[in-house]
């Protein structure tokens, strides 16, 4: 989108529905890396303004600071053409984005613009970007299973309708492919993508190949790519939670998709470090640990309304399960799905580790039977993994270990149970049927 489009959108999207700007120009001051200084501009964290370039067109900005006297602006497209003392103008005071039905099927930025080459988008109504904080009271009990229609997840690391679930993994070990398996396959109303920081070739590829026309029907798309400025992707991140809100509060069993929030962590890492904001454990800065907590929290399941379900990629770089955004991720979530590269290079898809992934909810939402069912599943695969060092080297004797006999006897069963076409579909009741009948 050009600048001289972005301040268009602004303009008649936002401007006459937020708190009007006072009409005190400022002027540039500075331009230190990705960041505008300006004087003479009173505006709060998070507002709108523009900032004349030398050819007249305007660059919009956000306000993400103050230091000494002045505005910390971050620019939402390329800056070009400015010259010191130029006019800062203030926009709009409020972050609303304009959220409605008109949304379903359509691929957006995170502006709200069409992606897809569609009419432009009327909204219903206009809400804050970062939403409303809820009270925790006032949320309502996970008690309703949610059938992913993956075959592992459903049985191992059953999901409860409003739950929080980080997709853990390195690169190229099958964490979009589950993405998309998940999208396809869960039963929801209304799904709710927001691709932030990724490639553009992979969100043309998912919207096509992996939604297709009729995935998409279902669906809303925000897209902020990587080429993105950081304020943009964080937009994007907020705006995808804002639409899956709408959702939910019109009675709606919402699916929200995050790929990926390590991506959102960058963008905010960049914006922080920007401002100068000191850098801790690999650089991220404090605000990147409450961006996440804040992102979490504004899924789940609201009393006397809908539910927002959120799946978040995690990107655990160089496979490190220690990173800090996997680590703190996995603090606040109810549960995590770890893939492992070793269960990939074996050809097993979707290669979940389901001994070390984890859902919070799952003994809440299955009988006593599947839990037995589930526990001995997971005892026999425990105990090949324990000694199969020893199977492989020929050490071990048959009968010294009944059932490390028996997970013998059935790993090859067990394997080709954990694995999935990723064009197939297995129902949660399909899933316990079939695990009953491995286990029998």
């Amino acid at each position: 989108m050009s600048a001289g489009s972005l301040l268009e959108t602004l303009q008649q999207r936002l401007s006459s529905t937020e708190i009007s700007a006072p009409s005190v120009r400022g002027v540039l001051t500075r331009v230190t890396g990705m960041i505008l200084s300006a004087r003479g501009v009173r505006a709060p964290l998070g507002a709108y303004c523009e900032v004349m370039a030398e050819q007249g067109e305007g660059i919009v900005c956000e306000v993400v600071g103050f230091r000494d006297g002045e505005v910390m602006l971050m620019p939402l497209s390329a800056v070009q053409g400015l010259l010191p003392g130029t006019a800062v103008r203030v926009l709009t005071l409020t972050a609303r984005v304009g959220v409605g039905a008109g949304l379903l099927g359509r691929v957006v930025d995170g502006l709200g613009e069409p992606l897809d080459g569609g009419p432009a988008i009327v909204p219903d109504v206009f809400v804050p970007l970062r939403g409303e904080r809820k009270n925790p009271l006032h949320r309502a009990a996970i008690t309703a299973p949610l059938d992913v229609g993956v075959r592992a997840i459903n049985t191992f690391l059953t999901v409860g309708r409003g739950q929080r679930i980080g997709l853990i993994a390195g690169s190229g070990v099958g964490k979009s492919m589950l993405l998309g398996m998940m999208t396809r396959f869960t039963e929801a109303d209304v799904i709710v993508i927001g691709m932030i920081g990724e490639r553009g070739r992979e969100v043309l590829d998912f919207v096509h190949e992996t939604l297709g026309e009729e995935g998409l029907k279902r669906s809303v798309v925000i897209a902020a790519p990587g080429d993105r400025s950081p304020v943009v992707r964080l937009r994007a991140t907020h705006y995808s939670c804002a639409v899956a809100e709408y959702f939910r509060d019109q009675g709606k069993n919402v699916l929200l998709l995050m790929d990926s929030l390590t991506r959102v962590a960058h963008a905010q890492r960049e914006v922080g470090l920007a401002i100068g904001e000191p850098p801790t454990t690999k650089g991220y800065t404090p605000s990147v640990f409450f961006l996440i907590n804040e992102l979490v929290e504004r899924a789940g399941n609201v009393s006397a309304a809908g539910s927002i379900t959120g799946i978040y990629t995690i990107l655990a770089e160089g496979d490190d399960a220690n990173d800090p955004i996997v680590d703190g991720a996995r603090a606040i979530l109810d549960g995590h799905v770890l893939l492992s590269r070793e269960i990939a290079a074996m050809g097993q898809y979707p290669a979940i580790d389901i001994s070390v992934s984890v859902s919070r909810l799952a003994t809440k939402l299955i009988s006593s039977e599947r839990r037995a069912l589930v526990t001995k599943f997971r005892r026999l695969l425990a105990t090949y993994e324990e000694n199969k060092d020893l199977v492989a080297v020929g050490a071990y004797r048959q009968g010294a270990n009944p059932e490390l006999d028996e997970a013998l006897q059935r790993r090859a069963v067990f394997r080709e149970f954990l694995s999935q076409d990723a064009e197939q579909s297995v129902s949660l009741e399909q899933g316990f049927h079939q695990l009953q009948s491995v286990l029998g």
